[in-house]
């Protein structure tokens, strides 16, 4: 039996009172990096539908005026032009991701839930509305590039939602056994 006053019981209850006194910085550590991959997960869905919305209104845009001549041609339209101005939400939302997963602050819970919402907001087309929503209506109307990418951050949306991961583009529950 070993003595409560032996090195290796202070050393075991050092270790017990350490490991109480932080389980809520390793839990926060581990929310973190769910937060990390929500964000970052969100984060490439979002690239994908605004490459698909991109790509989308440049054909539509070069139908109206011609051929847009370079990539630098096209990046000066999309930030100088008012027919791409419609875009610069989801530029934002993006820009936004990017700058909360690069801060020195710890990411939270609540600032990723923010921008989540915000995307939320952003997939939601109104047929007869305004601004942003109208636009987006039209692209999913015209492009099924569009429709697929859209499809893709929804369903990542309400897979998060539900507690349920990504991998590999496919919605998973967490279970271990459901893995494959």
């Amino acid at each position: 039996m070993v003595e409560p006053s032996s090195p290796c019981c202070a050393r075991l209850r050092c270790m017990l009172q350490c490991s109480v006194k932080n389980e809520m910085s390793v839990q926060s550590g581990w929310e973190r990096v769910g937060a990390r991959q929500r964000l970052t997960e969100m984060r490439a869905a979002l690239l994908r539908l605004h490459k698909a919305l991109l790509e989308s209104e440049r054909a539509s845009y070069e139908q109206v005026f011609g051929k847009i001549g370079s990539s630098y041609q096209f990046l000066q339209l999309v930030m100088t032009d008012p027919w791409f101005a419609w875009l610069r939400p989801v530029s934002q939302l993006i820009v936004a991701m990017d700058e909360l997963v690069e801060a020195k602050e710890p990411l939270t819970a609540a600032g990723v839930e923010a921008l989540v919402g915000r995307a939320k907001t952003l997939l939601v087309p109104t047929l007869g509305g305004e601004g942003y929503s109208r636009h987006y209506d039209e692209a999913l109307q015209r492009d099924p590039d569009v429709v697929f990418a859209h499809a893709a951050a929804a369903k990542l949306i309400r897979a998060q939602a539900s507690g349920a991961g990504v991998i590999n583009g496919k919605v998973e529950n967490g279970n271990a056994e459901n893995r494959g």
